[in-house]
C-alpha cells in the first residue's frame, strides 16, 4: 500500500481547530468554583456517562484530585449498563471523591414510587428519588452535565437554575443571567440546578474528550450488538428489552452517543473505535444525540419539559 492507495493518504482527517476549548474548560471551571463558594451543600450528578467524566475532569483541574469539595451524587434505576456502573466506581476511586448512589428501587421500596406496570421504564422516576436525596443530605445545589445542544427545554434552561421547594422548574420565572453575573439565593427548602458545560456542543465535548484522553465506558466505541429496528430506533436486545412478536434481531456493529436506563438507551450504527473517529461522524450528524437514540424523548415534542417541571434534571 503507498500514498496513492491508501484510503486515509487519500482521505486525510479534517484538521479541526480546538482551541475554543480553553475558554469552555475555563467558564466551566470558574462555574465549579463559583459552586464551591456560594452554596452550602452542593454535590456533582455523576453518572459515569461522556458528559459527566467531561465535568468531572473539570473539577479536577479546579479543585484538584483527591480535593473535589462535594461529594458524586448518581440517582441508580437498577437498569443502568454495567460497564458504566463499574467505570463511575473506577473514576470515584481513582480521584478519591465520595460517592453517595440511592436507587430508584429503594424508593419503590418505600411506596414513594409506584410503576404502572413491571415492564414501565424507570427512566422518569429518578425525578422521586432525586428529591428524596435533595431532601435527605439537604443538597442546595446539584451540579450536572446537560447541555444546550441536547433538546429543546434544555436549551431554554438558565447555567444557574432555580428550583422551588417541590424540586420544580418554572420556565417563565427564570432568572435572568447577564455578564455572567448568576442570583443564587435561595429560600428554605429550594435548590438550584448548576450546568457548567451548558455552552458545550457534543462536538465539543468529544474534541476535549480526544484532548484531553478521557477514558470512557466501552459502550460509547463501536462494538457488536445484536438489536431490533422498532420506531426508528435501533433498541439493544437485554433481559430488560427483549425482542417483540414479529420482530427480527439482528447483530449490528454500534455505539452508544449517550448512556442512560437500558429500557429507553439505543445505539446508533457507527464503525468509530476512537475519540477521533467519533469527531468525525459527529460532524455530519443531523440529529442531537438524545433524538437519536432515546425512546422517553419521542413520546411527545414537551415530553422533556414536562419532566423537568416534574423535577427531573
Amino acid at each position: 500500500m503507498n500514498a496513492r492507495t491508501d484510503p486515509k493518504l487519500l482521505h486525510p482527517r479534517p484538521q479541526l481547530s480546538n482551541a475554543h476549548l480553553d475558554a469552555l474548560e475555563e467558564e466551566t471551571i470558574f462555574i465549579l468554583r463559583e459552586v464551591a463558594a456560594t452554596f452550602e451543600r452542593p454535590a456533582l450528578l455523576f453518572s459515569g456517562g461522556k458528559d459527566s467524566l467531561v465535568l468531572l475532569k473539570c473539577a479536577e483541574k479546579a479543585f484538584g484530585a483527591g480535593s473535589l469539595p462535594y461529594p458524586l451524587l448518581m440517582i441508580d434505576t437498577g437498569h443502568n449498563f454495567h460497564e458504566v456502573t463499574d467505570f463511575r466506581d473506577q473514576r470515584a476511586k481513582e480521584l478519591e471523591a465520595e460517592l453517595i448512589v440511592r436507587s430508584v428501587e429503594d424508593s419503590m421500596a418505600r411506596g414513594t414510587v409506584r410503576l404502572a406496570h413491571p415492564e414501565e421504564s424507570r427512566n422518569a422516576h429518578q425525578s422521586v428519588t432525586l428529591l428524596e436525596a435533595i431532601e435527605e443530605f439537604r443538597f442546595d445545589a446539584l451540579i450536572g452535565g446537560a447541555r444546550r445542544d441536547e433538546e429543546k427545554a434544555r436549551a431554554k434552561e438558565r447555567i444557574f437554575s432555580h428550583r422551588d421547594s417541590f424540586g420544580q422548574w418554572q420556565p417563565k420565572a427564570q432568572r435572568p443571567e447577564l455578564w455572567t453575573l448568576f442570583n443564587t439565593r435561595v429560600a428554605p427548602g429550594e435548590h438550584f440546578r448548576v450546568f457548567p458545560i451548558s455552552n458545550w456542543t457534543e462536538l465539543d465535548v468529544w474534541q476535549y474528550i480526544e484532548r484531553e484522553h478521557i477514558g470512557l465506558p466501552s459502550l460509547y466505541y463501536a462494538h457488536q450488538r445484536e438489536v431490533v429496528e422498532r420506531r426508528g430506533l435501533l433498541v439493544p436486545i437485554t433481559p430488560l428489552t427483549p425482542a417483540k412478536e414479529g420482530e427480527v434481531a439482528q447483530t449490528r456493529t454500534v455505539r452508544f452517543r449517550t448512556v442512560g436506563d437500558i429500557t429507553c438507551t439505543c445505539p446508533v450504527p457507527s464503525l468509530a473505535a476512537t475519540p477521533g473517529e467519533i469527531v468525525i461522524e459527529t460532524l455530519a450528524a443531523d440529529v442531537s444525540e438524545r433524538g437519536a437514540t432515546r425512546m422517553d424523548d419521542k413520546t411527545s415534542e414537551a415530553s422533556m419539559e414536562k419532566r423537568k417541571k416534574d423535577g427531573y434534571f
